[in-house]
């Protein structure tokens, strides 16, 4: 699939970014990617890839980007070489909500404006901690989003006061949420939160557990599951397909 890169401007600095395109001529429907915890790296570019085979043009931003020049994570030892877990988790530490809301509108703004991308809404999907994003980004972009998803998204109903579930209320997008049954950070009790809030702001939304374990669809992670991988595209072509 054809690769741009380029430089997002944002109140932070600028970031840089890649646009995923399908084969031929455009325009596509535009979707944004939020990575899990390891940022961009080349297992995410595969994904971002894979998404615009399916006929859409996708964005992969660092969300890292106030980190400079960071080096890549490595997932097969980041969890057990202890300075590296600590640097990864200082990392996530940083993109504080507001961070995050910043650099949605900069990352949203960016999208519609490449010539490649059609249309006035856009599609946003994220892994682990950017399952959060993904709906936060429904949230604080709700006249531009389309449609927003989350896959073994973390602590996405806790009783933090920040936490993504008080906002349903502002989120137009449909919404499309898969936990895992072997995950910690989503247990029944969030989802059932998560949902209830949902409903309770007419949001249209479908939430669902895979047999697998938390990172099911990312391809480098150690839990990555081919079936619930597979099972993940299925369910993003139909949420982006029906929305965008």
């Amino acid at each position: 699939m054809p690769r741009t890169d380029f430089t997002i401007s944002t109140p932070d600095g600028d970031a840089a970014a890649t646009l995923h395109t399908p084969d031929g001529d455009g325009p596509w429907p535009g979707v944004l990617l939020y990575p899990d915890a390891g940022g961009v790296r080349t297992a995410i570019h595969d994904m971002a890839a894979h998404l615009a085979s399916l006929g859409y043009a996708v964005l992969l931003p660092d969300v890292y980007h106030r980190h400079g020049d960071w080096s890549p994570f490595d997932f097969a030892t980041v969890f057990s070489d202890r300075p590296e877990r600590a640097r990864l988790m200082g990392m996530v530490g940083s993109l504080t909500p507001e961070f995050v809301a910043v650099d949605a509108e900069a990352w949203v703004t960016a999208l519609l404006e490449r010539p490649e991308v059609g249309g006035s809404t856009v599609g946003t999907t994220g892994y682990c901690m950017g399952g959060v994003m993904s709906l936060r980004t429904a949230a604080t972009q709700p006249e531009r989003v389309a449609a927003a998803a989350s896959f073994h998204g973390g602590n996405l109903a806790t009783d933090d006061p920040a936490s993504v579930h008080r906002l349903a209320d502002r989120i137009r997008a449909e919404v499309y949420v898969a936990g895992a049954t072997d995950d910690d950070s989503f247990p029944d009790e969030q989802k059932q939160r998560l949902g209830d809030a949902l409903s309770a702001a007419g949001v249209s939304a479908t939430l669902e557990t895979y047999p697998a374990a938390h990172g099911f669809a990312v391809p480098d992670a150690p839990t990555h599951d081919d079936d619930a991988e597979q099972r993940h595209w299925d369910a993003l072509h139909r949420l982006f397909g029906a929305n965008l």
